[in-house]
């Protein structure tokens, strides 16, 4: 099996991976210590045509199972030209996953984990994307879940949690106090339960890397230039991930550059950028329609800075006028989807990028499951 270990971010303790642990004992972030993978896409060729193909890339158990009693289907989704005015810039629709987001990467690979550590039952906490994708795919697995999220959340998701028979629990407040709601519960497990957090499980990020190892396939080589949404960072640390793995055994000659974006009304990374902090300064985030990204203070802060600083990147704010117009010019262009997918097109036409220059944006998550004021 390939080797791994959970170590903390800051005291760089490290402990065997276990069912029951999520931080550290000094309450720090776990990071998973492991080898590199040897990625062989020529092998991929005859893998089934999901992300489970990259099975051998991923942190399991040699000879592993537990992913047929998980899999939904999920990856291979389509790399396309935005338009035919853009040749050069990309969309990778994974609105079209069996979740209708992107989040179906990191919860097939956390719940296929949980099931491989000996978990009966897991609870999640989420803006809304995660929930769905942790509660089907528990649903798929045989397992109990229960979800955290807030009482704003779309109530088409909160639907669609509950339609795969996840307990709910609608939290008042902040995303961060929907957070610590779950934690308390994580902090007493019963026997056989799991925190399925894709914040602070790193095995989340482990499938969300699939991204980046698609897009390689897609296009034959990295893009130059990645743009993507971020609140938590589960898809911008995965890519940054997967990226860095293709960098490291030779298959591509560099990493794309990292444009992070965020709503200007909850941009607490974009500020630290733009002012060289190592990490956020603490802030009230206010309302936007990008639900997916209204994260004030995200966790894993430190690294998503380090990612987008590492590859030569940048940070682009939007605003709520920008979100809609792009939101509005995509679905022109066929793509119906959310404010926080939008929020990416709209930073595209910030970028100030020559025309052979290749872009690749997430289309993260479906329109269908926007709020009915936003859909309007």
């Amino acid at each position: 099996m390939m080797k791994q270990s959970y170590v903390c971010r800051s005291c760089h303790t490290t402990y065997p991976v276990s069912r029951d642990l999520w931080k550290c004992l000094c309450g720090g972030l776990l990071d998973l210590d492991k080898q590199m993978p040897l990625l062989e896409p020529t092998a991929w060729e005859s893998g089934p045509p999901t992300l489970w193909r990259f099975l051998d890339a991923l942190p399991f158990e040699k000879d592993a199972k537990s992913w047929q009693n998980v899999t939904l289907g999920e990856g291979n989704t389509p790399l396309l030209p935005v338009s035919a005015d853009k040749p050069n810039v990309y969309v990778k629709v994974d609105y079209l996953m069996p979740t209708l987001s992107f989040k179906d990467r990191g919860a097939a690979v956390l719940i296929a984990k949980a099931l491989e550590l000996g978990a009966t039952s897991v609870i999640a906490d989420s803006s809304g994307n995660a929930g769905t994708a942790v509660s089907a795919y528990a649903a798929r697995a045989g397992i109990a879940c229960e979800v955290f999220c807030s009482n704003t959340v779309s109530p088409k998701k909160q639907a669609q949690m509950a339609a795969y028979n996840a307990k709910v629990h609608t939290i008042a407040g902040t995303r961060e106090d929907v957070a610590r709601a779950a934690q308390q519960k994580a902090a007493n497990l019963e026997e056989g339960g799991f925190y399925a957090s894709h914040v602070y499980n790193p095995y989340f990020y482990e499938g969300t890397k699939t991204y980046a190892y698609e897009i390689y396939e897609q296009l034959g080589d990295a893009p130059d230039t990645v743009i993507i949404p971020v609140g938590n960072g589960t898809l911008l640390l995965g890519a940054y991930y997967g990226f860095s793995e293709l960098l490291a055994n030779r298959l591509i000659g560099k990493c794309p550059k990292i444009v992070a974006v965020q709503a200007q009304q909850c941009a607490p990374l974009a500020h630290a950028f733009a002012t060289g902090e190592p990490s956020i300064t603490p802030i009230v985030g206010q309302t936007t329609i990008a639900e997916g990204i209204a994260i004030a203070a995200p966790p894993r802060a430190t690294q998503i800075l380090e990612a987008v600083r590492n590859t030569g990147g940048t940070f682009i704010t939007v605003s709520e006028a920008q979100i809609a117009k792009a939101r509005s010019a995509l679905a022109k262009q066929g793509f119906d989807v959310e404010p926080t997918s939008a929020a990416t097109y709209a930073a595209l036409h910030v970028y100030r990028h020559c025309e052979t220059e290749t872009i690749v944006i997430p289309l993260c998550g479906s329109g269908t499951k926007a709020s009915d004021h936003i859909a309007k």
